[in-house]
């Protein structure tokens, strides 16, 4: 790369740590890449890592030593977070939100990256100091979502199925009963999908009773991997028995359907 004046170089340095979270970056990949000294490199880094924690970008995190570097840690300020998900919420109240079933239509907000983008980053900060290998959702509403949240924490997604797939390959396949309907119901996961004893986040879209993500969680057993956190973006209050307990969720949703009325509010998230 040809040499750059300092302010170009803040430019495109900040540009690759924002594409490179949670990755250590050696502080000779900056002095080959710019052909700069590493003390100069070091000053660039400062003048970032200031802005980033005054704007509420996140933690640009130094580690010495000869294998060390630095490490971008995307964060989400609590107080800006809430201010989102309090727009979310005026969102889910349209009444014509309500589907037979007491279901929510949440497919054009899942749908907009901008807004997946945002929530992706919320639960990226959630879970930020956990430890964690890949991040899993059922398919199909809850992906945009776990991509957005594995995006900010640079980790690959897993996507369960609700039935085998031929171009899977093998699979692993359980019964789980639905919390909401308790009916019974299959999920599988391809073998080579997910590597055994690996650390899993679970991000999924909306929760009722808790039935498919404890489902998730048995199907993990398969696999001896462990659960690191759960993500939910919307939960129901309208269930009397959970089956998941641990978890993290950014809105809660009651549904009044002979009134056809929605109210929503900030998830335990924020408690």
């Amino acid at each position: 790369m040809k040499k750059l004046k300092r302010s170009a170089r803040l430019v495109e340095m900040t540009q690759y740590l924002l594409y490179r979270p949670h990755s250590l970056i050696p502080l000779t990949t900056f002095a080959e890449r710019y052909q700069a000294a590493k003390s100069s490199i070091s000053e660039d880094l400062a003048i970032i890592k200031e802005v980033f924690e005054a704007e509420g970008f996140g933690e640009l995190q130094t580690l010495a030593g000869a294998a060390g570097g630095v490490i971008f840690i995307p964060k989400y300020p609590k107080t800006a977070s809430l201010e989102l998900i309090r727009k979310l919420c005026g969102m889910l109240e349209q009444p014509e939100r309500i589907l037979p079933g007491e279901y929510l239509y949440m497919s054009d907000l899942l749908g907009k990256p901008a807004i997946m983008n945002e929530i992706g980053k919320i639960f990226a900060t959630a879970f930020s100091d956990r430890d964690i290998d890949v991040v899993m959702t059922v398919e199909t509403k809850g992906i945009p979502l776990a991509y957005a949240t594995a995006t900010f924490l640079n980790l690959p997604v897993v996507i369960v199925r609700r039935d085998s797939q031929v171009t899977e390959g093998s699979t692993v396949s359980i019964n789980y009963v639905s919390g909401s309907n308790r009916r019974i119901q299959t999920m599988s996961l391809a073998r080579r999908a997910l590597k055994e004893q690996s650390k899993v986040l679970i991000i999924d879209d909306f929760m009722r009773a808790g039935g498919t993500i404890q489902g998730m969680m048995d199907l993990l057993q398969e696999f001896k991997a462990t659960v690191q956190g759960v993500g939910v973006l919307v939960e129901s209050e309208d269930v009397r028995e959970r089956l998941v307990t641990d978890y993290v969720s950014l809105a809660r949703l009651s549904v009044d359907s002979k009134a056809r009325s929605l109210t929503a509010v900030p998830g335990n998230y924020f408690d």
